[in-house]
């Protein structure tokens, strides 16, 4: 079967990907960029497109040619920069619809959430709710899954920030420590897309995908942290709801400079009013009576290696890089401004002119107060990464040439360039985001 798979190289998305390619189908992928696509999975044929503005059946119907059955793997936690949550979830899925009655493509297979539903307090429930309605609502041979946080040996979104959590040293602090968060593991949920895209598989039903019996929050990230192989924590601080709500706000205006955190209002919301949850009696019914495996029996299947374990400390550290780079420039930037004259100075004792040297000052005060604010910037950080590190091998060159004697200097200002330049290179080594 050809089936187009919405979303194709996201989390859920790639993997759904592999594994109907293991079963014999040709899956097409579908995200914003063609080009990344293929350079993540260059096996696969991909279609580049913002779902966000396919928003009537003319928009889709090219891309339904030769297509057996669809699957939904897009979505996005919370409106803000880029994404916008209605028209992705449901306007654009509403015409999806429309056009595969249109085409003759009668096989649907939606990936929803625990939860959605149109009277959801939260937008991407909601959205995702109405979607749902709208497609049960259709003509089409549809499955809706509603799989709870997934749990794959990748990571990103909910599942990089258990990682994150579980990689904190000494002590474990957590909002809602005590909410339920069930899980799912990815095999169990590619393995089940896999079944349902198939002519032959029950259509027009609705199955959650979550273990029988899910575990607290606490309890989740500590299962994670031993998986990880590291030591229990000192302690476990519960913080306050007040203290969840101001990170949440803080994450949803990063999300306006481009910085997708899963720490966003939205997730700590559902956690704290639904939890995550579900019903696995339709899944079990299909499974042999076995509901989907359990947090500890995903875990077991998975290595837990020295990279998993980079992985989530580094993911831990990342604000704190990009925060510190981008202080650091715009310091420097500031003080080069306001302390000219001195800089100036130092450059006519080396032989520079008086204007020359002022205008070397400012131009260079300048490039680090540009580069540290590019890098608050989530779609100009890894190039203002690649500026710093230029920058500061020019700065060494050219110090080197007109002020070698600054590399005694005890103050080390050329030494001190030399960690700066590096930790620029490794956060852009750091800012793939998938």
């Amino acid at each position: 079967m050809r089936i187009l798979v919405l979303g194709g190289y996201g989390f859920i998305g790639r993997a759904v990907m592999r594994r109907l390619a293991a079963d014999g189908h040709a899956p097409v992928g579908l995200g914003r960029s063609a080009a990344a696509g293929r350079h993540r999975a260059p096996q696969f044929d991909w279609i580049g497109a913002d779902i966000a503005g396919l928003l009537s059946p003319a928009d889709w119907l090219p891309h339904l040619s030769g297509v057996d059955a669809v699957v939904n793997c897009s979505g996005a936690l919370q409106s803000g920069g880029r994404d916008r949550l209605k028209p992705l979830q449901h306007d654009a899925m509403v015409a999806l619809f429309q056009a595969c009655g249109e085409a003759g493509v009668r096989r649907f297979v939606q990936i929803s959430a625990p939860g959605a539903a149109p009277s959801a307090a939260t937008e991407f429930l909601a959205t995702k709710g109405m979607a749902d309605a709208a497609l049960r609502a259709s003509s089409l041979d549809w499955i809706v899954l509603k799989p709870a946080l997934v749990i794959d040996g990748n990571a990103y979104g909910g599942t990089a920030l258990l990682r994150m959590l579980a990689a904190f040293p000494l002590v474990l602090p957590l909002v809602h420590a005590g909410a339920r968060v069930g899980t799912v593991s990815m095999d169990d949920l590619t393995g089940l897309v896999a079944r349902a895209v198939l002519p032959a598989f029950p259509a027009r039903q609705e199955i959650d995908l979550v273990e029988a019996e899910p575990g607290t929050l606490r309890e989740v990230v500590l299962s994670v942290r031993l998986w990880l192989g590291y030591p229990p924590p000192r302690a476990v601080l519960s913080l306050p709801g007040w203290a969840g709500s101001a990170v949440g706000r803080i994450a949803d205006l990063l999300a306006w400079f481009g910085w997708r955190s899963p720490l966003r209002s939205t997730a700590l919301r559902i956690i704290a009013e639904e939890g995550v949850g579900g019903d696995p009696q339709a899944f079990a019914a299909l499974n042999g009576g076995a509901p989907p495996r359990a947090l500890g029996e995903t875990l077991a299947g998975l290595p837990a290696t020295v990279q998993e374990r980079w992985f989530a400390r580094l993911f831990l550290a990342l604000p704190l890089m990009v925060a510190v780079l981008a202080l650091f420039w715009l310091l420097s930037g500031a003080i080069g401004m306001a302390r000219s004259g001195a800089a100036s100075a130092l450059l006519a004792d080396a032989g520079f002119t008086p204007l020359v040297a002022m205008i070397a000052v400012v131009g260079g005060s300048l490039a680090d107060l540009a580069l540290g604010a590019a890098v608050l910037f989530r779609p100009l950080a890894r190039r203002a990464c690649w500026g710093m590190v230029g920058v500061s091998l020019f700065y060494l060159l050219a110090g080197t040439l007109f002020l070698p004697h600054l590399w005694l200097d005890p103050l080390g200002p050329f030494l001190k360039v030399l960690p700066g330049l590096v930790l620029a290179w490794v956060l852009s080594l750091m800012l793939e985001e998938r």
